[in-house]
């Protein structure tokens, strides 16, 4: 397999092996200088689990294996197959040299009406991963989430509640196990999809409005504190295609290690009816008076960052 050298929004990823990357929704963790993605592992329509790759230079993927898969043949276990893991956000805690997975969970059977949040554990990056629990964090449904580690260690659940009108925010616990009482209501605007990144001191949160598998036109708010206030900056994309956000909805946004500055939208160009073949849209976020920004790039590279 030729290595690649440049992110191409849209087209077909290739891993290692020569297929598409299948990991939808993800999320990403660095860690002793390797990049890892973890996303949902997707057939035409069914879940099942979490996949993860690891990578050095972002370009090519290495396929590490199902960090979390279902539970085969016991039908009431919270992860049994025919259950839906969505969106796996992976962070790593120094205080117990543990990594945590959080992912938004669906029951076998109950169709989007559980709306749980989900916790697994590992001792190495790529797992196999342990399922810990699942639960509504402080009684709030809990739906497509991200997490966000700031500053000193402190990390953030941030997750679409209430029938996906307010948007939360929830500090957890020392061990990244579980949810503090340290919960507070972003916006109630009827949200999903949220990215959270900081830059130059400020928060920002990226999320799409809900439309099912339809794209549409994402919003950006920033804060000075992780607490807020928030304030909408409006359509963080720019140019053709920005009303549905170039076909793509937000699930994360990635800092460059080593770059100060550079961070990378990440997105998926879902297809529903056969979502395995749904593709990722990677673009640089830039940075103006206006705040931060996506314009579309049809190929790029890291070197991008250097202008």
């Amino acid at each position: 397999m030729e290595e690649l050298r440049s992110f191409r929004p849209g087209a077909i990823w290739p891993d290692s092996s020569g297929a598409h990357i299948n990991a939808h929704g993800g999320g990403m963790l660095y860690q002793d200088g390797r990049y890892y993605w973890f996303g949902e592992k997707r057939a035409a329509r069914r879940s099942e689990g979490i996949n993860v790759y690891s990578s050095g230079d972002l370009y090519n993927w290495q396929y590490e294996g199902v960090a979390l898969e279902p539970v085969e043949g016991d039908a009431d276990h919270e992860i049994a197959w025919g259950c839906v893991m969505e969106r796996p956000k992976v962070v790593f805690n120094e205080g117990t040299g543990k990594y945590v997975m959080w992912f938004h969970l669906e029951l076998r059977g109950k169709g989007y009406s559980a709306a749980r949040a989900a916790v697994a554990v590992s001792d190495t990056a790529t797992g196999p991963y342990k399922f810990v629990k699942s639960f509504r964090p402080n009684g709030n449904m809990s739906r497509d989430m991200t997490l966000f580690k700031d500053e000193g260690g402190a990390v953030y659940h941030v997750f679409a509640s209430r029938d996906n009108f307010d948007m939360r925010i929830c500090q957890l616990s020392d061990d990244y196990l579980s949810p503090t009482d340290r919960d507070v209501v972003i916006h109630s605007d009827h949200r999903e999809a949220p990215a959270l990144f900081k830059h130059g001191g400020k928060y920002y949160l990226i999320t799409s409005a809900c439309s099912g598998w339809r794209a549409n036109e994402a919003r950006a708010d920033t804060a000075d504190s992780i607490w807020g206030p928030w304030s909408s900056e409006g359509n963080p994309a720019r140019g053709p295609e920005a009303e549905t956000t170039f076909g793509s909805q937000s699930t994360h946004v990635l800092p460059v290690a080593g770059r100060e500055g550079a961070f990378i939208f990440m997105a998926d160009r879902w297809k529903g009816h056969d979502l395995i073949d749904s593709r990722y849209i990677w673009l640089p976020v830039q940075f103006d008076d206006g705040g931060a920004f996506v314009e579309w790039v049809e190929e790029w590279d890291l070197s991008w960052f250097d202008k």
